[in-house]
């Protein structure tokens, strides 16, 4: 990490309060008192229900954009609804006075009888033409009275069907916010079962589970060397990034006053410039993917299985991310959750922009260690 970025960050935490110095371990309860359940298993509990309601999160936040795209369509199809029943009235308007026309003629003479008749051979061959520019402006006339109706007819269908998907959508999402809501009560409760000094032993021992993780991470050499240089684009976010740090975490937002995780993502990437898919499960599977030991500022770091939570590659083994409810933003060790692997959003395949390139396959992935102390293999 440059020296003038760590500094940014320094003021960052300071102005927001962030302590980024290991915090004083404080005495865990005896896992056999009576009445206690063991802190590891107390841990165990509220980092699933943590994960369940960001995994619950991320699925509100995708079927929002679905949402979003959904009223952008209806709007665009209602507009060209709109433009097409203009054009069929104008269309049968013409046709209508076509018709007048040919009725108010019913009874004179043919204008190819007339034709017939012409002594005058070259006011027959002009007669002639304005004859075929008659018949063709009526053929066009009635073309477009035809072609009007169908179009009108193919859009008012199209509207219907993007309206009842808007609807769906919408239902779909009021169901993921319960959900989400749901799963946050499940973790407010286990927290107000909790003494005072249980949740301090819960947090010196989520602590001390993420410093062997972070400290098994990097001896092992999974980051490389680790002294890359952002790109402009990576610089850029980061920075957006890091002046984030302080603002509280909500689920469901995307700035600029509090973020979730991959809203803080999505929205630093944006002001940079390249704009990224808004769920970390997108981001996963849309950005080109790269080895954690080719990591540099900016990249972003993708975690658990199913990918429901992101961060941002600081550098020096952090990343900048929008921990949890309860939580605000801050700089946190990389090995914080199990990491299933990095993206790159501003590398992208030639010719092929938002599309992911498949990582080159590692014969010998490294083994890396998670909080828990289980072990996660790095998929690249």
């Amino acid at each position: 990490m440059s020296g003038r970025l760590l500094r940014l960050v320094c003021t960052a935490a300071v102005a927001a309060g962030t302590v980024l110095a290991p915090l004083p371990a404080a005495a865990v309860p005896d896992p056999q008192a009576p009445g206690q359940r063991p802190v590891a298993e107390l841990l165990t509990d509220l980092q699933t229900q943590y994960r369940d309601a960001e995994q619950a999160t991320e699925t509100y936040n995708a079927t929002e954009e679905q949402l979003k795209k959904q009223r952008a369509e209806v709007d665009r199809l209602d507009s060209e609804l709109a433009h097409a029943r203009l054009s069929l009235h104008d269309s049968r308007g013409a046709a209508g006075r076509l018709a007048r026309e040919q009725y108010q003629n019913s009874t004179a003479l043919s204008p190819y009888v007339r034709l017939l008749l012409a002594r005058d051979p070259q006011h027959a061959l002009d007669e002639g033409h304005v004859i075929g520019q008659l018949a063709r402006e009526r053929a066009e006339t009635v073309g477009r009275l035809v072609g009007s109706e169908k179009k009108s007819d193919g859009l008012a269908r199209a509207a219907r069907k993007a309206l009842d998907t808007q609807l769906t959508l919408a239902a779909r999402q009021k169901k993921d916010r319960d959900d989400v809501r749901e799963r946050l009560a499940d973790v407010e409760k286990l927290l107000t079962s909790l003494t005072p000094d249980q949740l301090t032993a819960l947090a010196a021992f989520e602590k001390t589970d993420v410093d062997k993780a972070q400290q098994k991470l990097v001896t092992s050499g999974a980051l490389g060397d680790d002294d890359r240089e952002p790109s402009r684009s990576g610089d850029r976010a980061l920075r957006y990034a890091v002046q984030q740090i302080g603002k509280p975490y909500e689920w469901g937002a995307e700035g600029p006053k509090t973020y979730d995780c991959s809203g803080l993502t999505s929205e630093a990437w944006g002001h940079a410039g390249t704009p990224v898919p808004r769920t970390s499960e997108e981001q996963w599977a849309e950005l080109p993917r790269i080895p954690l030991n080719e990591l540099r500022p900016g990249d972003l770091v993708i975690y658990f299985p199913k990918a429901t939570h992101v961060a941002m590659y600081l550098g020096d083994g952090k990343i900048v991310q929008a921990p949890r409810t309860g939580e605000t933003i801050q700089v946190s060790p990389i090995a914080s959750y199990p990491i299933l692997g990095a993206v790159r959003p501003d590398e992208r395949p030639e010719g092929a922009r938002g599309t992911a390139r498949p990582a080159t396959p590692d014969p010998h992935p490294p083994t890396l260690p998670t909080p828990n102390g289980d072990q996660a293999t790095d998929p690249k």
